[in-house]
């Protein structure tokens, strides 16, 4: 079977594990009222299942009509569910944590981690804090379109000015050989700047971040109700 099938497969079952996993541990601590150490739990249940998303290599999957160097990961979704659930503050909480458990498996010098923890913190919060102040799906869809607005921009920037001159100082890569590369996954694009960043990464992030929304939808969905605390 191919591997992006499993793959695809393998998140699914993460994710109906996971709500199963929270509908029982909830179903066991069945009060309601805020607890600074069940929170903290909370907080790092939601922060492990993200970096398992974020460093097992069976969930992260590459498309064959994407440079190779773009793979879809959904790390995102647990900092969501928690940012929805506990504030902004938690899900970037949960960006934090799953980075730093990512930092001693980096084969970027640790510059591709920062780049996820910006763009994920950006688009986390800005979801979050929207949500927090217009608690309905009107907030859920205005806190997604401009996240998503300002997460494609910034990975556009961040690709064309800081990504894609790393990668080439790294691993000694000429122009030419990055584009060809490049160009084998999406023969339209003419150069590594703005070509790449409109052709491939727009695109992908634009794919990415609607799959990371229905999948949040469906998941919060089916846990909110457990997630909150009682306001004393």
């Amino acid at each position: 079977m191919d591997k992006n099938i499993l793959n695809g497969i393998a998140i699914i079952l993460l994710a109906i594990f996971g709500v199963a996993a929270a509908r029982v541990y909830f179903d066991l601590h069945p009060n309601k009222d805020f607890n600074r150490v069940r929170f903290i739990t909370r907080i790092g249940i939601f922060a492990g299942f993200s970096a398992i998303l974020y460093i097992v290599e069976i969930f992260t999957i590459k498309l064959p009509f994407f440079p190779s160097f773009l793979s879809l990961h959904f790390d995102e979704i647990p900092a969501f569910i928690a940012g929805f659930a506990y504030g902004p503050l938690s899900g970037l909480l949960v960006i934090a944590i799953k980075t730093v458990v990512k930092l001693p498996f980096t084969s970027t010098l640790g510059v591709g981690e920062l780049t996820d923890l910006i763009l994920s913190g950006i688009y986390v919060f800005i979801v979050t804090f929207v949500y927090k102040k217009i608690r309905n799906l009107k907030g859920v869809a205005i806190g997604f379109a401009i996240g998503t607005a300002v997460q494609v921009l910034m990975a556009m920037l961040l690709n064309v000015y800081a990504m894609i001159p790393f990668y080439m100082f790294m691993f000694n890569m000429s122009e030419n050989t990055l584009l060809s590369v490049m160009r084998a996954a999406v023969p339209a694009i003419r150069d590594i700047g703005w070509s790449y960043a409109l052709l491939a990464v727009l695109p992908f992030n634009l794919l990415k971040d609607g799959i990371v929304i229905a999948l949040t939808f469906v998941i919060y969905r089916s846990l909110h109700v457990y997630l909150r605390f009682k306001k004393n």
